[in-house]
C-alpha cells in the first residue's frame, strides 16, 4: 500500500509517500480501503515533532478517513466486505489501506458521498464528546466556540445551533465571520479587532456564556474564564496559544465554574467506540436531514499531501481539507 510518513521533523517537505505492507485485520479489527482522509491540526503538530502518535499506533499520519471494507477480522459483527464507512483513528489515515478497531468505524450518514464522509469523524466525535457528553450543553444555553471557520468550529456551530443553543464564535476575517453566520452563529467576533469577553458580556447582559470550546489553551485561559457564566464550563481541546498560564481561582470559585482539558486521540479503543456509537445515534440523523453538513475547502491527491499541509498551515482555509485516493 501507499502511505505518508514524516521523514524527520519539519515543514511539509518532510512528508514522504512510501510503500508499506498491506495491513491484516486482527481480532475485532477491520481493514478499510481508504477513499479519502481528513487533515487535522494534530497532523501538523505530529509532522513538526510535537505530537507523536500514541504508543503502539502507526507512524503513518492521519486520524480520520472514509472508504470501503476489504477485510474483516474475527469477533467483528455488523460489518462485511464491501460496506462503506468513515472512521476515527489514532493514526494511519494518510494511506490506501488502514486497519482499525471495528468500533471506530461508522456508517456514512444518509445523503453524504464517500469522499465528503472523510471530513466528519474527527469533528463530529470531538464536538459531540466535548460539548455535549462532557460539558453537557443544553437547549437554550449559550455556547462560544473559538476558531469558528475551522473544521471543528464549522461543525460545532451547526450542531449546537441545531440542538437549540445560542451560538457565539470568533473568526479572523469578514468572509469567515459571514460563513459562521450562515452556519448558525448568532454573534461573530473578530478576534483580531475585538475583545471576545466584552462582546460576550454585551450580548448576554453581562451574564457570560454557559459553555466554551477552546483550541487556544494558555493564551485564552484567563479571558475564557472571565467570559463564563455562573456554573459555566470551559473545555480546552488545543494548545495553539501555549501550555502554561496563571489562573485566578477566586474567579472560578465565585462562578462555580469548571475548566476541563480533554484529548480524543489517546483515549482507549473502548471509549472511542462509545463516542462513535453516540455520534451515530445523535449526530448522524442531523447530518442526514441537512441540519448539519461537512464544510470542505478543498481536496488534494494523496501525493500532494505537502500542498495540503501548507494550505492548512496558512490559515487561509475554512472547514476541512481532504486527501483522496483516486
Amino acid at each position: 500500500m501507499h502511505a505518508v510518513v514524516a521523514q524527520g521533523a519539519g515543514g511539509p517537505e518532510v512528508l514522504t509517500l512510501v510503500e508499506r505492507p498491506d495491513p491484516e485485520p486482527g481480532p475485532g479489527e477491520i481493514v478499510l480501503d481508504v477513499v479519502a482522509a481528513g487533515l487535522n491540526r494534530a497532523d501538523l503538530l505530529q509532522r513538526k515533532g510535537f505530537y507523536p502518535p500514541p504508543p503502539g499506533a502507526s507512524d503513518v499520519l492521519g486520524m480520520e478517513c472514509s472508504g470501503t471494507v476489504s477485510a474483516v477480522g474475527s469477533d467483528v459483527q455488523g460489518w462485511q466486505v464491501g460496506d462503506a464507512g468513515c472512521a476515527l483513528l489514532s493514526a494511519g489515515a494518510y494511506a490506501t489501506k488502514v486497519a482499525l478497531p471495528a468500533g471506530q468505524l461508522m456508517p456514512v450518514p444518509t445523503g453524504v458521498d464517500l469522499v465528503t464522509a472523510a471530513a466528519l469523524p474527527e469533528v463530529a466525535c470531538t464536538v459531540w464528546s466535548n460539548v455535549f457528553m462532557v460539558a453537557g450543553l443544553r437547549p437554550d444555553e449559550t455556547f462560544l466556540v473559538h476558531g469558528g471557520a475551522g473544521g471543528i468550529g464549522t461543525f460545532a456551530i451547526q450542531l449546537a445551533s441545531a440542538l437549540g443553543a445560542r451560538v457565539f464564535t470568533t473568526a479572523g476575517s469578514q468572509a469567515k465571520q459571514a460563513l459562521c453566520r450562515d452556519l448558525g452563529a448568532e454573534v461573530t467576533i473578530d478576534y483580531r479587532e475585538e475583545d471576545f469577553v466584552e462582546v460576550v458580556r454585551a450580548h448576554t447582559d453581562g451574564a457570560g456564556v454557559d459553555v466554551i470550546l477552546d483550541n487556544m489553551g494558555a493564551s485564552y485561559l484567563a479571558r475564557n474564564v472571565s467570559a463564563l457564566a455562573t456554573e459555566g464550563r470551559l473545555v480546552v481541546i488545543g494548545m495553539q496559544g501555549g501550555t502554561k498560564a496563571e489562573l485566578d481561582l477566586s474567579v472560578l470559585l465565585r462562578k462555580r465554574a469548571a475548566v476541563i482539558a480533554t484529548a480524543l486521540r489517546s483515549r482507549p479503543a473502548e471509549e472511542k467506540a462509545a463516542i462513535c456509537a453516540a455520534v451515530v445515534e445523535h449526530v448522524w440523523p442531523l447530518v442526514a436531514d441537512g441540519s448539519v453538513r461537512a464544510v470542505v475547502e478543498r481536496s488534494f491527491p494523496l501525493a500532494e499531501v505537502g500542498q495540503a499541509h501548507a494550505l492548512m498551515e496558512s490559515g487561509e482555509h475554512s472547514g476541512k481539507i481532504l486527501l483522496t485516493n483516486s
